[in-house]
Parts: structure tokens; sequence; C-alpha cells
């Protein structure tokens, strides 16, 4: 499948650019140093931590919503973080290209590619936090937690398409022929083709498949964040398919777009999880804890993420009640069924 890779970059994340998020999270009352009143703390461990002094993140989230994040837990705990972000395919080829050669510089790998991993590379570790994860967010193994959830709507821009003229179902928004070359998909959506063709089966699945491609004629997009800040610029009218939460993120910015819900909803998790062979296994345990902490997921939604945990609102609030009597369709897919998927999203949407 044809992608286009984010460069690599290392930042120290005491030099963050995006103030707002910061001043959310700060406003909800998650900055400082009382360590000691914050839930995922434990003692013992955050001691061993601080002799380790540093810890290395590999994620795919942007850096204008990790690093006010994790400068939050930099200043409770003390544990300086040194951040490499690109996207999921580049992180996982980098640790492989490590592994090859025997040295292995991160500590927690946080992407929604986790469980795909060489389950061997990965520490078993129950974080104190993780018994309050919602039960399709984790690993049955041990493996890796699931950090927030990716909810497949699709988005519109409001000032483009009333909301009375939105399709009630994914049937409908196929026939949209009006709209044809005014909707956006992004190259990398196999798994929700892959829940799409669970919900309504191979051949029906692949007959609305073609539609939307025949009738709706998409603009392919390199990327679920610029596809989301292409509808809300009007590039795009619609979107086939985004993740909810960075619909919420360019809204939270003052975009006119917004969702709407159709049967079914295909959700796959960020998850993050622990290096076996950690250079900093403390303070990876630490901070795996604090993700997954009612603070941490907190933190996660200033920038419109949705948590894993249920006693924690989203940003804005009422998001998961828009899901409620829907159709959740969670998606997890083998290396080689991401293949194939992938083959056969190239195939239905003429990709060469």
């Amino acid at each position: 499948m044809k992608a286009i890779l984010s460069t690599s970059r290392t930042c120290k994340v005491s030099t963050f650019g995006n103030a707002s998020a910061l001043a959310v999270i700060l406003a909800l009352g998650f900055g400082g140093t009382a360590s000691a009143q914050q839930s995922w703390m434990i003692p013992d461990l955050l001691a061993a931590a601080k002799k380790e002094g540093t810890m290395t993140l590999y994620t795919s989230i942007n850096e204008e919503e990790a690093l006010p994040i994790l400068k939050v837990f930099e200043e409770a705990s003390g544990i300086k973080i040194e951040l490499v972000r690109n996207s999921d395919t580049g992180l996982l080829s980098r640790i492989m290209v490590e592994q090859r050669a025997g040295r292995q510089s991160w500590d927690v790998i946080q992407t929604t590619a986790v469980s795909k991993m060489p389950p061997e590379l990965l520490a078993k570790y129950e974080p104190p936090e993780a018994k309050n994860i919602q039960a399709g967010g984790r690993d049955p193994g041990g493996k890796w937690w699931g950090v927030y959830a990716n909810y497949n709507t699709p988005a519109y821009n409001t000032t483009k398409v009333k909301k009375e003229d939105l399709p009630k179902s994914f049937e409908e928004l196929s026939q949209k022929k009006e709209w044809a070359g005014k909707v956006g998909l992004d190259v990398g959506d196999a798994s929700w083709l892959s829940g799409i063709y669970r919900f309504y089966g191979e051949q029906k699945g692949e007959q609305l498949a073609k539609a939307f491609f025949e009738n709706l004629k998409p603009r392919m997009s390199n990327g679920h964040l610029a596809l989301a800040r292409s509808v809300g610029a009007g590039e795009f009218d619609v979107a086939i398919t985004n993740y909810l939460n960075l619909t919420l993120n360019v809204k939270l910015s003052g975009a006119p777009t917004d969702f709407w819900v159709l049967d079914p909803v295909v959700v796959f998790y960020g998850q993050a999880g622990v290096n076996e062979k950690a250079p900093h296994p403390n303070a990876a345990r630490l901070f795996t804890n604090f993700m997954l902490s009612k603070e941490g997921q907190t933190a996660l939604t200033a920038r419109g993420r949705i948590p894993t945990r249920s006693d924690v609102e989203t940003n804005p609030p009422g998001i998961l009640k828009a899901l409620e009597g829907k159709k959740i369709e969670p998606v997890l897919l083998s290396p080689a069924d991401e293949q194939k998927w992938a083959r056969t999203f190239k195939q239905v949407f003429d990709l060469r």
C-alpha cells in the first residue's frame, strides 16, 4: 500500500509549541509536582525510575498533541523523555533495524500497530491503572494496552453540507453522486474497509466499496490528520470515514467541521507497549501507568483523543453518547490480514 511516511524527529519535551493545549491540561489540574496525590504514582517504581533519570518514547502522535502531555509527566515525576515521532510503519521499521543491529534505544512504543509487533519484543506487564481500561482496549496476553480509541466516522464541512442532508447509512452515502470529486478518503483505511466487509458480508461489502469508488470518485489523502484538516478547510466537502478524534481536533481549533455516525463504527486502539529489553525499564513502566491513568487519559483529551476509560469525559463532552445504539465493530488485524486488506483496498479504489 502506498503511503507517505513522516521524517523521524527526536525532540526534547521541554521545547513544545502548543501553549493552548498545555493551558487546557494545566487547567484540568494535572500540572505541578504533587506526585503523592496522583493515582499513577507508585513510590517504589518512581524511586527506581528517578535513578534512571530518562526514557525514550517512540510514538506516532503528532508533537502538537504529545509534547504538552509529556511535559505533565516530566514535571510530576522528574523523568526526562526523549521523543521520537514517526509513522507506525516508520517506527516499526526503525525498531527492526535496531533489533538486527543488537541495539535498542526505545523504552515505550505508542502507535496503533503495537499489536502487530513480534511479541518477544514486548515486555509482559500489568500496569495497576490497566484495570480501568475498557475490555476491548487491552491485550489478553498483557503485552499492550489501549491508551485511546480510534472510532471511525464520516466527517463533513459544515459550510459545504447541511446537517439535514447527511446520509443515514453508508448505502445512502455511496449513492450521493452529486458529491463526486468532493469526497476524501485516506490511503491507509484498509482496517476500516475490513470492518465494513465484516458488517455487511463480503459480497455486499465489496458492492458498497465499489459504489463509493464509482459514484463518489474519492480523492485520496496521505494521512488522517491531513484529511481532517482538508475537510475543515473546505478542500473536501465530506470524508467517507476518518478518525473521530482528529475531526474533533480540527473542530476544537475553530474549523467548520463535524462528524456524524453511521453503522458500523469501526474502532481500533492507539496502543502502548514496553520494550522487553528497555534501557530504562522502570521509567517505561511508570510512564505506561501514567498514560492509562485518569490524569493521563484526561490530558489526552485536550486535543480530542477519545479515552479508553469510562471515568474520563470526552472533549467536547458527550461524544460517546453519539455512538450509543450503533454497531461498534472492533478491528485487530494480524500482519498477514493487514496486508490482505491493504491489497483489497488498493484494488477497490484503483491505487497504483
